[in-house]
């Protein structure tokens, strides 16, 4: 293999690294085999130490703590109502949320104490269908001082990212510049697009994607599709990615629609079964997740058995976040709130669900500091309920 970078069934925008990158390899290389919880690369470059990203804790890792089997949730309040088809959120460090719209294709800022809504602008390109349209968005882990947010979406021809500058300043909906395709080639489909990115603790670009309902891309490596993708900022295959001049992180999946990290700096994605199993799973790099060999626990050890996993009808889960010891993450077809309480890589106890039913089907959720998370409904995206009404933002205090 040799150090160009490899063309994986999508197109890279390669672009000279910035000092981001840099950084971000330096502590790669430096890191080595010391992880004990590394995969078949030996080592995990998502638990590397590195600054803070928005969302992380500048303390750095938290050590291990017990974690009460038994938790609770309280909705505080309504934050926001009238939202269309919303999928991805981000916070911004300055405060307000930005929430947007999958069949819109616009980005809408929610003033988080107010509510208040206002349109900063739609997202050219986007071609909104069955289950694709405008998906996951993400800060920039510079956001502070080149104010970009990037975006997953599905074109005429597939699932890209490209990131825009957000400019609060001009008129309300002319507030993104021009889109700049950081990564495209994700094979695009009527369902299973995946569609969640975050910037992990190691300042590398996360990508959650889905099989398309074409079951075999999920275990062709040369494929982009059923995957877990880690990039850098400028949509380069990241370094000590576990196979050499490629995205792919892990691969099995059958649709990836979130990811978090723990305060170990652990990645844990959530994942639509078909029939039987969903699954919650702590992602290894180079990892095999068992799609379509596998649904849930296999006994088959060439593949990563998941941390929890529920009926089809109990979740269909999107978003997931972490707070207080747990992951917790929003059901679709189940409506509820599960809280999945860790003990390092594993369940601690048996997940507790919460809010089942009350707000019908939930998209994202969000760690909002503390013990605090804010929630997505999704009952405008075609399959939700009348009797839910439209969509909100929910500010909630967990333990």
């Amino acid at each position: 293999m040799t150090g160009r970078t490899r063309r994986v069934e999508g197109t890279l925008i390669v672009r000279r690294r910035t000092v981001t990158a840099v950084l971000a390899a330096a502590l790669v290389l430096t890191a080595g085999c010391s992880s004990g919880d590394g995969g078949p690369s030996g080592s995990d470059p998502s638990a590397s130490a590195s600054r803070p990203t928005a969302g992380s804790s500048p303390s750095g890792p938290a050590a291990e703590e017990t974690v009460p089997a038994k938790g609770s949730v309280k909705v505080l309040r309504t934050v926001a109502t009238g939202l269309k088809s919303p999928w991805g959120l981000a916070t911004l460090p300055g405060g307000g949320l930005l929430v947007s719209s999958r069949d819109e294709a616009t980005i809408t800022r929610v003033d988080e104490k107010t509510g208040r809504k206002t349109d900063v602008g739609e997202v050219p390109g986007v071609s909104a269908a069955g289950e694709g349209g405008l998906l996951g968005i993400a800060l920039s882990p510079d956001y502070a001082s080149d104010h970009m947010v990037y975006a997953y979406f599905t074109s005429a021809s597939d699932n890209r990212i490209v990131r825009m500058l957000y400019d609060p300043k001009k008129p309300a909906g002319e507030q993104l510049g021009a889109p700049d395709t950081v990564f495209k080639g994700i094979p695009k489909g009527v369902i299973h697009n995946g569609g969640r990115i975050a910037f992990g603790p190691d300042g590398m670009l996360y990508a959650g994607t889905g099989e398309t309902g074409e079951r075999g891309l999920a275990q062709d490596k040369e494929s982009l599709a059923g995957k877990i993708l880690r990039l850098t900022p400028e949509g380069e295959p990241a370094p000590g990615n576990p196979f050499p001049g490629s995205p792919v992180y892990s691969y099995g999946h059958r649709n990836v629609q979130g990811l978090a990290w723990d305060g170990k700096h652990r990645l844990f994605a959530s994942e639509f079964g078909q029939d039987t199993w969903d699954e919650l799973n702590a992602i290894k790099p180079g990892g095999d997740y068992g799609w379509p060999k596998a649904e849930g626990r296999s006994d088959d050890p060439a593949f990563q058995n998941p941390v929890a996993q529920w009926h089809t009808d109990e979740a269909s889960p999107s978003g997931i976040a972490f707070a207080e010891g747990s992951v917790w993450m929003a059901g679709l077809r189940g409506e509820r709130l599960w809280r999945i309480p860790l003990a390092g890589t594993g369940a601690a106890a048996e997940p507790q669900a919460f809010l089942k039913g009350e707000y019908g089907r939930l998209r994202t959720v969000a760690a909002a500091g503390g013990d605090r998370l804010w929630l997505v409904t999704s009952n405008t995206d075609g399959r939700g309920e009348p009797k839910h009404g439209d969509d909100r933002i929910l500010e909630l205090r967990v333990r």
